[in-house]
């Protein structure tokens, strides 16, 4: 389940993916989240939007936002983005995301800003398949679960961004903040 706060970054991170790269449809879309959430965690230990992916043939897919982006959807989405669908010329359309409203960098932090800017910069004029490649090279998350343990259309957990020393060191963080919290309510 995404939260309010998440939901409000992931709309804005799609704006600042569509106004800040060329050729933003769908799947450049979605690889464009998934290093943003990764990339993050490996930083941080939380995602940024609060989406799940998923392993599937073309790299990674945050599977609860995909009907979202259906054009004729009334969705939260559609408050923040119009959807348009334009021919690419190879008898196929692409999704076009065009803003409803400016960004709103305030509701990130200085470290999300970043990626954010970092990401654009290096694939603001990069084709879907170019994306597709970036994301399926060996030992990263996708090509993990896809690949080497054959989980196809399975979760990419977030600890697979991290070398196996800090993903264990980050799994026993993360549990002892939960067992924290949850003693903390018990109170």
């Amino acid at each position: 389940m995404i939260l309010d706060h998440s939901r409000e970054k992931l709309f804005n991170a799609i704006i600042y993916f569509a106004t800040n790269t060329h050729k933003c449809g769908k799947v450049k879309l979605f690889k464009l989240l998934y290093f943003f959430d990764f990339m993050h965690f490996s930083e941080t230990g939380r995602s940024v939007t609060g989406l799940t992916y998923y392993a599937w043939k073309m790299g990674p897919v945050p599977a609860d936002l995909s009907p979202e982006l259906i054009p004729q959807g009334s969705t939260e989405l559609s408050k923040h983005l119009s959807i348009e669908k334009i021919p690419t010329g190879y008898d196929k359309e692409m999704v076009k995301f065009v803003p409803k409203h400016e960004f709103n960098e305030g509701v990130f932090s200085k470290r999300e800003l970043c990626i954010l800017k970092s990401l654009a910069e290096e694939y603001q004029n990069s084709a879907a398949q170019e994306m597709i490649e970036a994301t399926h090279l060996e030992n990263q998350p996708w090509h993990r679960i896809w690949e080497v343990e054959g989980r196809k259309q399975q979760e990419i957990p977030y600890l697979l961004a991290l070398k196996s020393q800090e993903a264990e060191e980050m799994e026993k963080t993360i549990n002892e903040n939960k067992n924290a919290w949850a003693e903390f309510f018990d109170q």
